[in-house]
């Protein structure tokens, strides 16, 4: 029988609290992604001036909490951004 060592439990009650809020942080920013893109294909400005912000802020936000890299984020912000701006250039013009 495998003794319980302290360390090894409290790690895997911390890797646990860990694992559910990077869960929901994950899930925060494919939700705001998915509304965003959503909006884009719908073509809606208004929506895409409101969520594009919001989308960018929340993406950051996972940066912070260490759930995403830096880069990854800034990859998602740019692609995101640029796709909003495509659908917002092509209603002023």
């Amino acid at each position: 029988m495998a003794k319980r060592i302290k360390s090894g439990l409290k790690r895997r009650r911390q890797n646990e609290v860990r694992r559910n809020r990077n869960r929901a942080v994950r899930t925060r920013v494919r939700n705001a992604i998915k509304a965003l893109r959503t909006a884009i294909t719908a073509g809606d400005t208004t929506q895409v001036k409101e969520l594009l912000p919001r989308t960018v802020s929340i993406i950051e936000g996972g940066v912070r909490k260490g759930v995403f890299q830096r880069n990854t984020a800034s990859r998602y912000k740019s692609r995101l951004s640029v796709q909003a701006n495509a659908v917002l250039n092509a209603k002023q013009g």
